[in-house]
């Protein structure tokens, strides 16, 4: 900003296991939106790796990165970001689009997708037409719909109820234990954290300040 250099993350170094449930704790502008958009290939290090699977992410093309995005990470907002003019069917189908798969296939993998999260239903409807809790879930099908092997979500709860928060998370869970999905969320409630996550990791000013494994006892006997 002007002369001054701001360390969004500033030697942050840590590993995430594949199949494991962290959560990023932090306040705000502690660093913890950036991390996730790092690991998203949303943004890139100025310096440092950003390493998934066998991939350096700092050392790919836009195009290898946008490949990336589309097959092996799912990202879901605290803000849902569907698009209004599309009904949800249309919405969940749109990384099929994006990874060419083929016209005829995409329907019945959507109302796959949209069934699984209890919306087959909706899948007609506009997301002006739904609740905040239906445009999560729907949001949470289109991430999960080419089966990334990386679930990034950024304040998922943030916009919800409680009761229709813990509906969204409860279904995390179930992805993360059933399908072994690697699960990165960024949320400021610890509470959650502890219920949820399976390790909680906190930043303040760009900083890991620390990293510990959540107890069996508080994330529902998830060790």
């Amino acid at each position: 900003m002007g002369e001054t250099v701001i360390r969004a993350v500033d030697g942050v170094s840590l590993q995430v296991r594949a199949g494991e449930f962290v959560a990023l704790l932090g306040s705000s502008g502690s660093g913890k939106s950036s991390v996730l958009n790092l690991i998203a290939g949303l943004d890139r290090p100025t310096a440092g790796s950003v390493v998934v699977g066998d991939r350096d992410l700092a050392k790919l093309s836009r195009e290898e990165l946008a490949k990336y995005r589309l097959h092996v990470v799912g990202m879901v907002f605290q803000s849902f970001n569907l698009i209004a003019s599309m009904t949800l069917a249309e919405n969940v189908e749109l990384p099929l689009r994006f990874a060419e798969v083929d016209r005829a296939q995409r329907p019945e993998l959507a109302r796959e997708a949209l069934q699984r999260v209890g919306l087959r239903a909706r899948m007609d409807h506009r997301p002006s037409e739904l609740s905040g809790g239906e445009q999560q879930r729907a949001a949470l099908a289109r991430a999960l719909i080419n089966r990334p092997q990386l679930l990034l979500a950024d304040e998922p709860t943030g916009n919800l109820d409680s009761h229709t928060g813990t509906e969204i998370m409860e279904m995390v869970r179930q992805f993360n234990r059933e399908l072994g999905m690697t699960v990165v969320m960024v949320t400021h409630e610890r509470a959650l954290a502890e219920r949820y996550a399976q390790r909680m990791i906190f930043l303040a000013d760009g900083k890991l300040i620390d990293d510990r494994p959540n107890t069996p006892a508080a994330n529902g006997g998830q060790s």
